[in-house]
């Protein structure tokens, strides 16, 4: 049963990451793009990008509008460039992710720079994608970049969910929160993303570069304060907050600012939208199949209970023969991780182990949690899967799962039992996918 469980997931899982394929969902675009460009009377086109997928999004650009297009400079995390440094006039940089580094801090300059030189008839075409807000770096003075690391690294330890990393990144940064849109005016920007965030909320997406921002220095700073964070949080960080409490900074881009009547975000690929897919695919394998939710967030552990739970619910149902088709339930959104030990591990993984320890010992039901990036936290696995055999393999071997669960190491509880799913990269980022079958 296994071996067919994970057979099949694969085809669900490969389902929903071709209908969120990059490459496809921007050359979809190329032919509005081309239109506007003739009826605004464009005189230069400018490619700009950032995010783990914008390689494919910039080739499948160049594809459409190469003829048209003036520069370019896309920055995307390290080994997803596969060592490409150039896609004929649009330069491609590599950088650091989730934790920003010296490499984006260069490579966002060099936007910055590109970006002065748009006027009223250049057409700025931005790429957007999942870890975009790394990616695309560039602190507010006096804040320098291991102060913004520090920062950032301390909100992810903490739990805080993208949402509230955000809100804080947003605010210490001269180019998210709408600011590259004020850099960029009067010039038109077509931004093309691919959403990575519950709800597919454009002021949190890559911390809403090109959109207006509904957080607040004073948001920002309650953050802080709601992760007990103030004291540890650099000065140069807290003082940029007080000053923009206190009115000295100006506030992030708000809605209905001149600003943005030139600017149009177009969400082009979801959680929503593969999770779509993944069922047509289930259905078509036969399952009776049900979305759970696409908006799934919250502490992996307890996520992973809770879905073991509904799982639990629909074992019952099957025994029953309430239902008589084997059952495939999908979920997607981003959990987090609070760090409280000093193992390895990522979101999927810790879920899929809190999972696997409350069905130990249950026949019929199995789960595959995986990033759709290819990438779950900092290691090279995409995520894992689970079974009732999960934990008994595991004790066999003298593993003892709560204590992995306990320390975040996940990653090498899942290792040692051959359960890691590693794909590498595959292009896309839509937050994570679970599938779970019912037998």
């Amino acid at each position: 049963m296994v071996e067919e469980a994970k057979t099949k997931a694969f085809y669900i899982f490969n389902k929903a990451i071709s209908s969120v394929n990059p490459f496809m969902a921007v050359k979809a675009q190329g032919e509005a793009l081309i239109s506007f460009y003739h009826l605004k009377n464009i005189k230069r086109v400018f490619v700009i990008g950032f995010g783990k997928a914008c390689l494919e999004m910039a080739m499948a650009i160049n594809e459409s509008l190469g003829k048209i297009i003036d520069k370019g400079i896309i920055i995307t995390k390290y080994n997803h460039a596969k060592g490409i440094t150039s896609i004929d006039k649009i330069k491609v940089f590599e950088a650091a992710h989730p934790i920003p580094d010296e490499s984006g801090v260069v490579a966002t300059k060099k936007i910055i720079e590109l970006l002065k030189e748009a006027d009223n008839s250049t057409l700025v075409i931005c790429l957007i994608s999942g870890g975009g807000s790394a990616l695309l770096v560039s602190p507010m003075e006096p804040i320098k970049l291991e102060e913004k690391q520090i920062t950032t690294k301390l909100l992810l330890e903490a739990g805080a969910n993208i949402n509230d990393v955000n809100t804080v990144r947003k605010h210490i940064s001269s180019v998210k929160g709408g600011r590259l849109a004020q850099l960029t005016y009067p010039a038109y920007i077509k931004s093309l993303i691919l959403s990575d965030v519950i709800g597919d909320r454009l002021d949190v997406i890559a911390s809403g570069p090109t959109t207006f921002d509904t957080t607040t220095y004073y948001d920002a700073i309650e953050v802080l304060k709601r992760f007990k964070l103030l004291d540890n949080i650099p000065k140069s960080v807290i003082e940029v907050l007080n000053r923009g409490k206190n009115g000295e900074i100006g506030e992030t881009l708000k809605k209905d600012d001149y600003i943005l009547a030139n600017t149009e975000n177009i969400i082009i690929g979801s959680n929503k939208i593969a999770l779509e897919q993944a069922k047509k695919k289930a259905i078509e394998l036969g399952f009776h199949t049900e979305i759970i939710t696409t908006d799934i967030e919250g502490e992996a552990k307890e996520i992973g209970k809770w879905l073991s739970d509904i799982a639990k619910t629909y074992k019952k149902k099957k025994q029953k023969n309430e239902i008589e088709k084997p059952i495939c339930l999908l979920s997607g959104g981003e959990t987090t991780v609070t760090i409280t030990g000093c193992g390895k591990g990522g979101r999927n993984t810790e879920l899929a182990l809190a999972f696997a320890i409350e069905i130990e010992g249950i026949d019929g039901i199995f789960l595959l949690s995986v990033g759709t990036d290819g990438t779950d936290g900092p290691t090279d696995a995409a995520g894992a899967y689970a079974t009732g055999d999960t934990v008994i393999k595991a004790k066999r071997l003298g593993l003892m799962p709560e204590e992995y669960l306990k320390n975040n190491d996940s990653y090498n509880f899942f290792k040692k039992i051959d359960d890691l799913i590693i794909t590498g990269p595959t292009g896309t980022n839509v937050m994570d996918i679970q599938i779970i079958f019912i037998y």
